[in-house]
């Protein structure tokens, strides 16, 4: 079974994952419109009419904005946990009850010829989760919006051919920018937003010869770069022995757009 990975937006600005087989095709995440999200579609030659689901992290606009009108219009189940449908911004508008579906951390969901499992992250979020989507020999995991690395988050991307792994910001850039003090202590919490380093440093200790493919994302416009990331990322992972482009592939997801697309 052929499995496909992209990503169609990833960025502080907005979030979308497209993740499909022969049979199937789900989004995870559309923080971002709809018109957006069916550009990046036509760039993998789909449209919002191929899209059988829709799974959401969380309801944090810049990946929810989007799952509303998308739903709507293509009449698309949507998957979120309980407390993420609670707080659901109104602007996401009313989904048909029949598309209102919930996920629960660490149950699988059986979706046509995926396996869909939830678990939770640490992010200040009403009832975050990760995903991991496993088709018939490979496993890839989204992992973002996370203020550190749980034991949970850990056992979850193990054993993943492709990674998207939150890269969010520099701490230099973060503490010296503009945001206010209230926002820039939000970030750097335990339930904010992964650092280059810890992104780096986390990588060099779970990566193995499984792991083929692995894409930073979730960067800050205002308190990183893709360079600096990537750099970053690189230099922590070789000083642990491993080889990037030897032993697994990395590149920065872009924050709009489909640069790459990884079939397995």
């Amino acid at each position: 079974m052929r499995l496909r990975f992209a990503t169609i937006a990833s960025s502080s600005g907005g979030n979308c994952v497209y993740i499909g087989t022969e049979n199937t095709n789900i989004l995870i995440d559309a923080g971002l419109s709809g018109k957006r999200v069916e550009d990046g579609l036509a760039q993998l030659e789909l449209t919002g009419k191929d899209i059988d689901a829709i799974f959401v992290t969380h309801e944090h606009s810049d990946h929810a904005d989007g799952i509303g009108i998308l739903s709507r219009r293509y009449d698309i189940p949507v998957y979120a946990t309980e407390g993420t449908w609670d707080n659901m911004p109104s602007k996401v508008g009313e989904i048909r009850p029949r598309n209102r579906r919930t996920v629960y951390a660490d149950e699988n969901c059986i979706f046509n010829d995926l396996c869909i499992h939830p678990f939770e992250i640490p992010h200040d979020a009403a009832e975050p989760v990760g995903y991991s989507i496993i088709g018939e020999k490979h496993k890839i995991t989204v992992a973002t919006d996370m203020g550190h690395i749980t034991e949970t988050v850990k056992e979850n991307i193990k054993g993943s051919s492709v990674l998207l792994l939150e890269s969010n910001h520099d701490v230099d850039m973060l503490k010296k920018g503009p945001y206010s003090y209230t926002l820039k202590q939000r970030i750097l919490s335990d339930t904010g937003h992964l650092s280059n380093n810890v992104a780096g440093s986390f990588l060099s200790r779970i990566a193995d010869s499984r792991l083929k493919y692995v894409f930073l994302g979730h960067l800050s416009k205002e308190n990183n770069t893709p360079r600096l990331a990537f750099d970053t990322v690189k230099d922590i992972v070789s000083e642990s022995g491993a080889e990037i482009g030897g032993d697994f592939d990395m590149w920065v997801a872009a924050p709009y757009g489909v640069k790459r697309s990884i079939e397995l």
